[in-house]
């Protein structure tokens, strides 16, 4: 009977330090992981940047003059030098992530970089997906066909082949005109079918084209009308990110006291786009 409530005794013992030992893992493993540590999904997407010291930022890297390689192979550009002025305001690098025009906005979505940088027009079905810097390029749409062709007007456009990004302000101008969309990746894709006679004109970004008729002099194709109405091109953003958003607009501000926008504009286009 004595051995009988003796091993009851000793199997009650070692279920309590069996509990006691389990409570203090517990409890260790809460410090660990309660109030006191902090994971990535926790901080904002500011606090990340900041604590990386790295602001990644999505760009074409093939639209000339905001964003493309030099002789050197460099990637430059207008927008490319804001970006990197941004960064250094914010006191943390530059980091650009190289993608297609028609990628462009997944890869925001799937968080492969915290911004981009690539003329983004500040559109309404964009705003019920994206948030937005303050503007910091006016620009206006032109209407390029080749020379002496049939389409010398917007109204022309009507039954016409435009080489369109399929996602751009500018595709959106060409089908409100009725003409029929041929898919391309960009600007210089765009330019190419056109002077190859595989499209009959395309509406782009007026500084753009400018770009182009200046470095290709021997180009048959020429700007044939223009929109006045300006259209506000600025830095986007995946929503609910205010706190980046407002330092990414506190050095743009900056940069356009002191100047340095002004700066960057006119020695890109010659004249100041950061401005109606």
């Amino acid at each position: 009977m004595k051995k009988v409530l003796g091993a009851l005794l000793f199997g009650v013992l070692i279920v309590v330090l069996a509990a006691c030992g389990t409570a203090d893992e517990d409890t260790n493993q809460e410090e660990t992981n309660g109030d006191g540590g902090s994971s990535e999904e926790e901080q904002s997407l500011y606090d990340q940047v900041m604590d990386k010291g790295v602001l990644t930022i999505g760009t074409e890297g093939t639209y000339a003059p905001y964003t493309f390689h030099n002789d050197a192979d460099e990637l430059t550009g207008y927008d490319v030098e804001v970006a990197r002025e941004i960064a250094k305001r914010m006191g943390v690098e530059a980091e650009f992530k190289e993608t297609k025009w028609d990628s462009m906005f997944a890869g925001l979505n799937t968080k492969r970089f915290d911004m981009i940088a690539n003329q983004v027009g500040i559109r309404p079905d964009r705003e019920e997906k994206y948030d937005f810097s303050k503007p910091y390029t006016y620009t206006t749409a032109v209407l390029v066909a080749p020379k002496g062709g049939d389409v010398q007007t917007f109204e022309d456009l009507e039954g016409a082949k435009a080489a369109q990004s399929l996602t751009s302000n500018y595709g959106d101008i060409a089908r409100d005109h009725g003409a029929e969309i041929v898919s391309v990746e960009g600007f210089n894709p765009a330019m190419q079918l056109l002077s190859n006679g595989r499209a009959d004109a395309t509406v782009n970004d007026r500084l753009s084209v400018l770009d182009f008729l200046k470095q290709r002099e021997d180009a048959k194709v020429e700007i044939v009308d223009r929109q006045e109405d300006a259209a506000e091109t600025a830095m986007m953003f995946r929503q609910d990110n205010p706190e980046l958003i407002e330092a990414v607009n506190e050095a743009l501000a900056a940069m356009r006291e002191d100047g340095t926008l002004k700066e960057i504009s006119e020695k890109w286009f010659g004249e100041d786009v950061s401005t109606q």
